[in-house]
């Protein structure tokens, strides 16, 4: 370190270069306040100089007296540290060229920057000066002091250039060399530094110098015992910073030496730089007290060791987490090792923390990464390792022991080797079970299918394909789902897994999901039918095929199956007695309905569902003509909810009622109650606007006017009304309130049937009744938008129409909107669904022309998939079926059965039983039949034509009793089909009255 030694920084009291002639006196009235102005700058009354040399230089004109004047200003300006002073020395310089001073000029502000201890500045005017026109005694101090400013602005190899200079001068001699001697120091140049400091003289410079110096390059030259020595010599003269540094000298010089209880006091007395250790003074103290075994001390000094990333702190974690281990802190020591095994300063130490990270992962855990990671990373890493072994055996046994399948799987997908292919299979499995009971369901479906393209096992292939079924299920990729039930389904080890009960019901609601309801009703029946043990499960099951038989219009099935699930004990009774009630209504058994929402009403009091059931009851009530009972039951619902939202609905229906009964007094006084206890709402606002009309008819225009001066909300205008009263049901919408935006759209479409915003609120009404399954509500509202030709959403509304008409079977409603989207849709999809189903639409008004006419449309498209094509092909068929040209339809249905799915490939399966039997190709056809039956079993009404063809093949190969048996269970079984018993019945009755004519056990009275 350069200790700074004030002695022999020399300190200059005035301007060296400046002439010593006295002025000669002059008694002019300038000259003499030149005079006071020189006095008082020798005075070092700076300020007070300066203004009057400013004075002087400005009105005298001599021009001596002028530049004098000048040069005394700027100085002035120098030693007073103002702005610009510089620039007023070389204004000086410059407009002065000959003046005396002018050398003198650069010296002095040199000097004076060189005393304060500017020397950066210093060297800027030192620069300047013209050292041809300095004596020999001037040069020597110019030398030096040139060479101490570089020296002090960190230019030290110019320095050594000019120090060189004076390094035999007497006065600046020993400070040259001692200067000289400090740089080669700097530079680890010991040999040149110890020459140099040997040729001081000076007892002064050497007392300052001393012993630190030649301590410290003792010890970086490794003479570690001559270090302590000198070190020792110079501690008890040494200001406090040095003792701290050669307290750092003799106890690194003791560590080197291996003598740790020796170092340990002196690095403790060491108080760092700036009062600051750094990792390597932490790792010394704490080595030295490792070494002692002094394992508490030896941690609270490398655990100070922070963001080391050098050989020194890789060091320090490996003995810290030696250290750890020694006082039994597995986990502390583990991160210490891991953070050596990081480093690969040392391989050595590396190669061991990693060892022992492993090691420690396996036996305490491990937070970072998986434990077989670890293990496998080391084996990697260290493939021939004597310690192989050991590893290999952590490894397997380190995620079968603790079942950490993450870390299996992350250590087989590197090192597939390291396992059987059933064992990857097997970890996958258990791998995506584990994420799945942890919600995880995307990654689990990610599992499973690892599982399954490394299958060997059948059992846990299908057990993988069922949980990823129920992934895929749970994330709503519903026809990912249905693929890997199927699979299971299909796999011959599903029926030896406890997953396989629950198979018929998690389809059925997958089905139910991808609104497949055909295929629901049918896997919720298969499941009901089997399933007898779980209570619970068989109720929702009921339930849940009631609602398929509900959405799909079937409302009679619907009401049967309701009354199986209330026969049943679940927690959702009230809803299937709800359900059933309004079914009722979809057939047109009000009273019925009345009977069942009653008794709803009676047996289920505490029902969420109570008044919505008293609601619709008076609202069917009113609509059978009961209107006072209608108007009771609205009054009971609202004392018994009075906060329900049904509740100003209520109140509106009553005063509708009134109103249509023209009682407008009584319709009044609901709506007006309804503005008092309901203000704001969109009931408040069209009771106002169905009281207008009452007022209006009745010709009591200003009562009104008066009565709607009081109600604050209804000061708006009637765009206001419009946007308000939409805005309102469209934010239902938004925030997920099905049932309350239905409401409020309704409202608003009732309010304002062309409004401003009356399409946009058909469509979003239509949408909600459709995402309900209410598609027969949803049809008026697409109706209203597909006939707004220009909005945008009337193509989309024109598909849906075609898509609910259809869907009834309505093809003579739909046609016209068909064609009309044929002639508008501007996205293909859309117009090949026109297409396609103008062909079955004109099939069902058998017109078989125009059926084959777009059919070969349809096959024209290009880029259409299969499923659209095998309909093509089943118009064909079944056209050249009604038209009785059976070759052509076998044909048909032959092309049909290599690409279809679902029911279309059903339908051609049938009939693929039905030519082969009609060929009396009768085994043949009952093969087709079993196929259809085992892969297509959802698909019953073609499962139950199937088994009618079946018995006729049965019969024709004179099996009378398999015909009948089958024919019987088709009449009991397929209930829900009327024209397949109808069909059952009539074929029964034939081969009956056949065989009774042989046999008279047969009877044929239908007992």
């Amino acid at each position: 370190m350069l200790k700074r030694i004030t002695a022999m920084v020399p300190v200059f009291l005035g301007a060296v270069f400046l002439c010593s002639a006295q002025e000669t006196k002059i008694y002019t009235h300038d000259q003499k306040e030149y005079q006071d102005a020189l006095a008082l700058y020798h005075n070092e009354q700076y300020q007070a100089a300066q203004s009057i040399f400013s004075r002087v230089k400005e009105s005298t004109n001599d021009l001596e007296t002028k530049a004098n004047s000048a040069y005394y200003e700027a100085n002035a300006a120098v030693r007073l540290n103002q702005l610009g002073a510089d620039r007023l020395m070389e204004d000086f310089v410059e407009k002065y060229p000959t003046s005396t001073k002018r050398n003198s000029a650069f010296a002095d502000v040199a000097e004076y920057y060189f005393e304060t201890g500017k020397y950066p500045y210093a060297l800027k005017w030192y620069n300047k000066v013209d050292q041809g026109a300095l004596s020999r005694k001037e040069m020597d101090k110019f030398n030096f002091n040139y060479g101490y400013s570089l020296f002090s602005s960190g230019k030290q190899k110019e320095a050594e250039r000019y120090l060189q200079k004076v390094e035999n001068s007497q006065v600046y001699g020993s400070q040259a060399k001692y200067y000289q001697g400090y740089i080669a120091y700097q530079q680890d140049d010991y040999e040149t530094a110890n020459q140099r400091f040997d040729e001081i003289k000076d007892p002064e410079i050497l007392e300052e110098k001393m012993d630190y110096y030649q301590a410290d390059m003792n010890f970086k030259l490794g003479k570690f015992e001559e270090a302590i020595a000198l070190a020792k010599r110079q501690l008890a003269k040494g200001d406090r910073n040095e003792k701290s540094e050669l307290s750092k000298i003799i106890g690194e010089s003791y560590f080197n030496l291996g003598q740790y209880a020796n170092a340990i006091p002196y690095l403790e007395d060491y108080k760092g730089k700036r009062g600051k250790w750094n990792n390597t003074d932490f790792y010394l103290l704490g080595y030295s007290y490792y070494k002692q075994g002094d394992y508490v001390n030896a941690i609270q000094q490398f655990n100070k060791i922070i963001d080391g990333t050098n050989s020194v702190s890789q060091n320090a974690y490996y003995h810290l987490a030696e250290c750890y281990l020694k006082l039994d802190k597995k986990q502390e020591a583990l991160n210490a090792f891991r953070n050596a095994s990081q480093m690969d300063f040392s391989p050595e130490i590396q190669k061991d923390a990693n060892l022992n990270y492993a090691r420690l992962s396996y036996e305490v855990g491990n937070a970072y990464e998986p434990v077989p990671q670890v293990i496998t990373d080391y084996l990697s890493k260290y493939p021939n390792d004597s310690h192989t072994e050991e590893m290999q055996n952590l490894l397997v046994d380190s995620y079968i022991t603790s079942k950490n399948f993450e870390g299996a799987m992350a250590l087989l997908e590197k090192n597939k080797n390291y396992a059987s292919k059933e064992t990857y299979q097997k970890v996958a499995y258990y791998r995506g079970l584990e994420l799945f009971m942890n919600d995880e369901y995307a990654a689990a479906a990610q599992n499973f299918q690892k599982s399954l393209d490394n299958a060997e096992n059948s059992l846990f292939k299908a057990r993988a394909s069922y949980w990823k079924a129920e992934a895929e299920y749970l994330l709503n990729n519903y026809n990912a789902a249905l693929s890997d039930y199927l699979d299971f389904k299909s796999n011959p080890s599903a029926q030896n897994t406890e997953e396989f009960k629950d198979l018929s019901y998690n389809l059925a609601y997958t089905y139910f999901k991808l609104k497949d309801y055909g295929n629901a009703i049918g896997s919720f029946s298969d499941f009901t039918s089997q399933n007898t043990s779980n209570t619970q499960k068989l109720y929702d099951g009921y339930l849940r095929l009631g609602d398929s038989y509900f959405v799909t219009s079937k409302y009679w099935p619907a009401i049967e199956t309701y009354n199986k699930a209330l026969a049943l004990t679940g927690p959702e009774k009230d809803y299937a007695a709800y359900q059933k009630a309004i079914s009722y209504g979809f057939v047109d058994r009000r009273d019925s309905k009345i009977e069942e929402l009653r008794s709803f009403v009676s047996k289920y009091s505490r029902s969420t569902l109570k008044d919505d059931a008293l609601f619709e009851l008076a609202n069917t009530l009113v609509s059978a003509g009961q209107e006072q009972q209608g108007l009771q039951t609205y009054d009971r619902m609202i004392n018994e909810f009075k906060g329900s939202s049904l509740v100003p609905q209520a109140m509106m229906r009553q005063g509708l009622v009134h109103y249509n009964a023209n009682r407008n007094d009584q319709a009044l006084s609901k709506f007006k109650s309804v503005v008092h206890n309901f203000p704001n709402t969109q009931e408040a606002i069209q009771a106002v606007s169905t009281a207008k009309l009452i007022y209006v008819d009745m010709g009591r225009v200003d009562e009104y006017a008066q009565w709607v001066k009081g109600i604050d909300f209804i000061e708006v205008t009637d765009s206001e009304l419009d946007n308000a009263t939409f805005e309102s049901a469209d934010k239902q919408n938004l925030e997920g309130k099905k049932d309350a935006a239905i409401k409020g759209y309704e409202k608003y479409i009732e309010q304002f049937p062309n409004g401003l915003n009356s399409v946009k609120a058909n469509f979003n009404l239509a949408q909600l009744y459709f995402a309900k399954g209410d598609k027969e509500k949803a049809l008026p509202y697409y109706q209203f938008v597909a006939d707004k030709s220009g909005s945008e959403y009337a193509e989309q509304s024109l598909t849906r129409v075609c898509e609910i008409l259809i869907g009834k079977q309505d093809y003579a409603t739909a046609l016209p909107y068909l064609q009309r989207l044929e002639a508008q849709a501007d996205i293909q999809q859309n117009r090949t669904f026109a297409q396609s189903n103008l062909m079955k639409g004109y099939y069902e008004q058998k017109d078989y022309n125009k059926t084959l006419q777009y059919a070969e449309k349809v096959l024209a498209t290009p880029s259409i998939d299969n499923r659209i094509k095998s309909d093509a092909h089943i118009m064909i068929a079944r056209s050249a079926i009604a038209t009785g040209n059976e070759a052509k339809a076998k044909s048909a249905y032959a092309t049909v059965l290599t690409i279809a799915t679902g029911a279309t490939a059903a339908e051609a399966l049938y009939y693929d039983a039905y030519f082969k039997n009609q060929d009396q190709d009768y085994e043949a056809s009952n093969i087709s039949i079993q196929k259809l039956a085992k892969d297509y079993s959802s698909y019953k009404e073609w499962g139950g034509k199937g088994l009618i063809i079946m018995a006729k093949n049965f019969y024709a190969l004179g099996d009378a009793y398999q015909a009948t048996y089958i024919l019987d269970s088709v009449i009991t079984n397929f209930s829900q089909f009327p024209e397949v018993v109808t069909e059952a019945k009539s074929e029964l009755s034939i081969i009956k009255a056949k065989e009774a004519q042989s046999n008279s056990s047969v009877r044929t009275d239908g007992q």
